[in-house]
């Protein structure tokens, strides 16, 4: 029985998860095929993401091809053609964005179709509820193969995608959801267009390449990882930071990561007087980061907005407490066991728990740091949880007609 990832674009930063989550499901199966839309459109700073990239097919790399293939569908396939208008129609209802985004759809999903049929895949699995999920849809109705998808929030729940999510569950065999608060926000969304169809997988890590080490002392730099954005809250941070500066002279903070708030970022830090203390480090290879979390006293993540950020587990099996937000499904990990949770937006809050974390003694620390690897190897063991979403697609493939 032969499966697929098909993503938006694939590899890239923040994806190493879905390397994880692949790799490990094809060490139950065997060979994965991976498909994408399109190429990511930044560097490429790991060597498993180098290979990746090397492993998957693009739809959009010939994008005339695929318009050709679309033209041979209408005449050889008009059944399924019919049954994806249909769902087209319907998927524009729904999000009331431009037709021509939602002919793209279909011209991409027939491609799809086309390759998963030559390659002899059953079941096609994708991450997010997204564009990646409509297509794999319209490639389903037009006589392909059977999907699924990995739903994280929490921007999926918002906007123009919310009310097309109804649709893309009602034709899959399931929807995985990487938190409780996430197949909570799935049902609220999709009622019975769900079905009981939705499982509980959560993210995981390859825990034999993270070990605890003790915790660094109190004058090792704090740590931020993840795409300068609003979302982010960088700009909060370095708010709190300024105030707890002049109580300690030697607090250093960097930020991994790059995006549209960087030059607001350089603005702000100039006009508090941080230079010394705070570096834009850029983007860093998987390694690099890692490294670099495991020479920090603590990752510091206050954002407005997450699903269940991939670093907080990181941090955590590296031993490392973490500050953070109690949004979506965060707190499912992060308690004051691990290390500190403050509402977002609130700089005194933050600073206050910033000032906590580096005058908390080695034994808190490290009671800290056991306790959140605990969680980590309880909840996201990268091979365990893909051995869960392995069995559901294989449950997939079985009840399928015919099978």
């Amino acid at each position: 029985m032969k499966y697929a990832y098909f993503l938006n674009m694939y590899p890239g930063t923040s994806m190493t998860f879905i390397r994880t989550e692949i790799t490990a499901i094809e060490a139950r199966h065997g060979p994965i095929q991976r498909y994408a839309l399109r190429r990511w459109n930044g560097p490429l700073v790991t060597a498993g993401d180098v290979r990746e990239r090397d492993l998957t097919r693009y739809v959009l790399d010939a994008p005339g091809r695929a318009v050709l293939r679309a033209l041979a569908e209408i005449v050889c396939n008009p059944a399924g053609m019919g049954r994806a208008m249909s769902s087209l129609v319907a998927l524009y209802r729904a999000a009331r964005s431009r037709p021509i985004i939602h002919m793209a759809y279909l011209v991409e999903a027939i491609t799809l179709k086309v390759w998963a049929r030559r390659d002899g895949i059953a079941h096609l699995h994708t991450h997010f509820s997204t564009n990646s999920a409509a297509v794999a849809m319209l490639c389903r109705r037009l006589g392909g193969p059977s999907y699924s998808f990995t739903a994280h929030g929490p921007n999926e729940f918002y906007d123009d995608n919310r009310p097309t999510i109804p649709l893309k569950a009602r034709h899959a065999a399931f929807v995985a959801c990487i938190s409780a608060y996430c197949e909570a926000k799935i049902q609220e969304i999709c009622g019975s267009d769900v079905d009981g169809r939705t499982r509980i997988v959560r993210c995981g890590i390859d825990l034999c390449e993270l070990e605890t080490t003790p915790p660094e002392r109190p004058d090792a730099p704090l740590i931020c990882v993840g795409r300068l954005c609003p979302e982010k809250a960088q700009l909060v941070t370095l708010e709190a930071v300024a105030r707890i500066a002049t109580d300690h002279p030697g607090l250093r903070i960097q930020f991994v990561g790059d995006g549209e708030d960087r030059a607001a970022l350089e603005v702000r830090i100039a006009e508090l007087g941080l230079q010394d203390c705070v570096s834009l480090l850029g983007w860093k290879s998987h390694e690099e980061v890692r490294r670099l979390i495991a020479a920090a006293r603590a990752l510091v993540l206050p954002s407005f907005a997450e699903g269940l950020p991939m670093v907080l587990m990181e941090a955590l099996a590296l031993g490392r407490p973490v500050v953070t937000t109690p949004v979506a499904g965060i707190p499912e990990l992060v308690t004051p066991d691990c290390g500190w949770l403050v509402e977002p937006g609130d700089v005194e809050g933050l600073a206050n728990a910033l000032d906590a974390a580096l005058r908390a003694s080695p034994a808190e620390m490290r009671a800290k740091a056991d306790f959140g690897r605990i969680c980590v190897e309880r909840m996201h063991d990268g091979a365990h949880n893909a051995l869960g979403l392995a069995k559901a697609l294989e449950q997939a493939v079985a009840a399928r007609p015919g099978s």
